[in-house]
């Protein structure tokens, strides 16, 4: 079970300016956050700050760019919140949404070394039934969830099946909340900011905790992916 620090565990991450215009932090700490629950204030290279990410000086290689090796540099060792960001960044998932990140479908950065990353069957932990309750409530408007789903759905979005054929459909649904039109109406507790007040919601808000995230994600889990066929054979 995935233990959720309190919001005393957040932290501040100092970063060089080239590294924020890139998107990347947009990309890496809301999920980080989205599964830990710890917050995570970025700050200019410099600011006093409890972990910083920079390019040269002491501290542990977490990636490689185009320039360089990115340096992960924990200022407060004993310091829960930054301790569990850094055991993320290395572990299989961290890993993985490090690599997932591409601009122009050019991926950015890649591990150091030749390391391995084995694929491990993905699991969430959560309410599996509640699962199954909330992705027709919240997703169902949209989305083919299940059968019942099926004719209330928007024929244009992909159904729960079809999404499950996706080599990175768990990055997906875990970041689904940044992917167009998804931030426009849809808010995770301790997670997503508040809607700007003078641009509100244009649909029903969804609303969702993170353990009601984490039920969706473990119902999304068990879905079995669409048969789509064999590929087309052109002669």
């Amino acid at each position: 079970m995935t233990t959720q620090l309190s919001a005393a565990e957040g932290f501040r991450l100092a970063v060089p300016e080239i590294m924020i215009e890139t998107g990347f932090l947009k990309h890496l700490l809301p999920r980080f956050s989205l599964k830990t629950g710890v917050r995570i204030e970025v700050v200019k290279e410099g600011a006093a700050a409890e972990v910083r990410l920079l390019q040269q000086g002491g501290g542990r290689t977490i990636f490689i760019g185009s320039s360089g090796p990115w340096l992960l540099q924990i200022e407060t060792p004993d310091h829960a919140g930054a301790a569990r960001f850094s055991d993320w960044l290395m572990s299989e998932v961290g890993q993985r949404t490090i690599t997932a990140f591409k601009i122009d479908g050019t991926v950015l950065f890649h591990l150091p070394g030749p390391a391995q990353i084995e694929v491990a069957e993905v699991h969430f932990d959560g309410d599996v039934s509640e699962g199954a309750k909330l992705s027709v409530l919240h997703c169902g408007r949209c989305h083919t969830v299940n059968e019942a789903t099926k004719f209330s759905a928007i024929g244009s979005t992909p159904s729960f099946a079809v999404l499950r054929t996706m080599e990175d459909w768990d990055l997906r649904f875990q970041s689904f909340y940044l992917l167009n039109p998804h931030p426009a109406f849809t808010q995770i507790a301790a997670v997503t900011d508040p809607f700007p007040i003078d641009r509100p919601p244009p649909i029903i808000p969804v609303e969702l905790t993170i353990a009601e995230f984490e039920a969706i994600l473990a119902y999304v889990s068990v879905i079995p992916p669409a048969d789509l066929g064999a590929p087309l054979q052109h002669q």
